[in-house]
């Protein structure tokens, strides 16, 4: 097994970490906050620091925010020491991301160097972490808090250990951030794994000691809750907006855009390609070697599938994936990025294939092989698709408002700007505003004197500049995107 020392070398690992945060840093490349609602949720930590709104935010806008705000509260925090908001927009997503590389890594070292590596490299090279690593959402941080969890859970049943106090008061904080972070949608990846081991350590008369107990889960929901009947007593519009219709709404086909029931199954083998192929080949390769036990008729599916051995800890990870999948996949509302918790559980549940192949010296070659074939695909596939994104990206001038809003604060130096009601809720944000505002009232505040700065759509400056005294358009526009036809120009007061 000539290709064991390589795949165990050290150079190896930090050549894949060092290109997956290469690919991290770029894939979102030209950073803008103009698709998958990243204005939404920048916008909380703009309004956090701008009016001070610590507990309930609005959307641009002016919906009520349907996040709880604890990412809004970190991404304050980044700000006040970087003052810059680029950095701490994007900054919890990439440090999530550089964190449960490592986390990954870390475990699956258990089964061995190779699996550490096969980990560590099946969670940065696919077609759904280098695009979250960046992205100003909550989907990579809630990934990490879940996984944080999970393995929590698979290191007491890896280790046999009871639970003590310190063990609780963890659970407790890391069920408290991923409330904080997205409500209860933990709760959807975790349970129906933990009732299910239930299920089976009951009749198997075995105790893995995969429960905490029920107060962590319980005194954590009870904080989110805290907040839910806050917001729906003192906030005009939160029970309508996030508890009725975002909540709620998700379990029925009027509100959200339902999707069919496999919706995130192929999503979720594309995606992660080619890892899916090297988990399922490496199942029916040990699937298939049963076949050869003396006394076992080929054609005998359920006798080979019993004889099919689980660790505890691996029964855990299978358990917790397809739990979380069958019950996200039975919500009508479905959207891609929502199943990314379950692939850091994916890695980890590779690593454990590879681990155990290799201790079989009889198909550890082949083994080798095929995850030396599948790191290197991965590579290209996930380095050929960040390329493209970038590509496409300055190619279509997706950064065009962030250079536009830069543009026009240089010029007014004006720190008042009024910015007409618009599609674009990232326009707000790369001018550093809090509110659009409608056109009656931007041509009252015009003419009354208050503003010498408006930001329009190019279609209506014409005939809003008719209503406007003493008005100019100023000879500064925003570049043309692929994806939006929208430009926008600046009108000044005439000198």
């Amino acid at each position: 097994m000539r290709a064991t020392p390589l795949f165990a070398s050290s150079w190896l690992m930090w050549l894949a970490g060092l290109i997956a945060l290469v690919l991290f840093l770029t894939t979102n490349l030209p950073w803008q906050l103009d698709d998958y609602d990243q204005a939404k949720q920048a916008y909380t930590s703009f309004e956090m620091v701008k009016e001070g709104h610590w507990l309930y935010q609005h959307t641009p806008h002016e919906r009520i925010a349907t996040k709880p705000p604890l990412i809004g509260w970190i991404s304050s925090g980044i700000f006040s020491v970087t003052r810059s908001w680029a950095i701490a927009w994007r900054l919890p997503s990439l440090l999530s991301a550089i964190a449960l590389s490592i986390l990954l890594f870390r475990a699956g070292s258990v089964y061995g160097a190779v699996a550490g590596l096969i980990s560590l490299s099946a969670f940065a090279f696919n077609l759904l972490t280098p695009r979250l690593a960046t992205l100003v959402r909550t989907d990579m941080p809630l990934a990490l808090v879940i996984f944080a969890i999970g393995f929590l859970i698979w290191d007491k049943i890896r280790r046999r250990e009871p639970w003590n106090a310190r063990d609780r008061l963890w659970m407790f904080t890391l069920l408290t951030v991923a409330m904080l972070i997205k409500g209860p949608i933990v709760y959807a990846f975790l349970l129906p794994g933990i009732v299910a081991l239930k299920f089976w350590e009951r009749r198997r008369h075995a105790c893995l000691h995969s429960w905490s107990g029920w107060w962590p889960w319980i005194v954590s929901l009870s904080i989110f809750l805290i907040w839910v009947i806050g917001g729906s007593i003192f906030v005009p519009g939160f029970y309508d907006q996030v508890v009725v219709r975002e909540f709620l709404g998700r379990f029925g086909e009027t509100v959200h855009r339902p999707q069919p029931f496999l919706f995130y199954l192929p999503h979720l083998l594309h995606k992660f390609l080619p890892w899916s192929a090297l988990m399922i080949g490496c199942a029916i390769f040990e699937f298939n070697r049963l076949r050869k036990l003396d006394g076992l008729k080929p054609s005998s599916f359920r006798e080979r599938l019993r004889l099919i051995k689980f660790s505890p800890e691996m029964l855990w990870l299978f358990l917790w994936i397809f739990g979380g999948l069958i019950v996200m996949s039975i919500i009508p509302s479905k959207r891609v990025d929502r199943i990314f918790p379950i692939v850091p559980p994916l890695c980890l549940l590779l690593a454990t294939q590879i681990g155990n192949a290799l201790n079989n010296e009889r198909i550890a070659r082949r083994v080798l092989q095929w995850s030396g074939a599948a790191l290197v695909l991965s590579i290209l596939f996930a380095g050929g698709y960040s390329g493209f994104k970038v590509f496409t990206g300055y190619r279509d001038h997706r950064d065009a408002l962030v250079i536009f809003g830069l543009n026009v604060q240089k010029a007014t130096g004006y720190p008042k700007i009024e910015v007409l009601e618009s599609k674009d809720e990232g326009l707000l944000l790369y001018l550093e505003q809090l509110h659009f505002v409608s056109r009656q009232r931007a041509i009252a505040e015009w003419n009354g004197g208050e503003t010498n700065a408006l930001v329009v759509p190019e279609q209506k400056a014409a005939a809003l500049i008719q209503e406007l005294q003493n008005a100019k358009i100023a000879p500064l526009k925003s570049e043309t995107r692929a994806d939006q036809p929208i430009n926008y120009v600046l009108i000044r007061r005439a000198e």
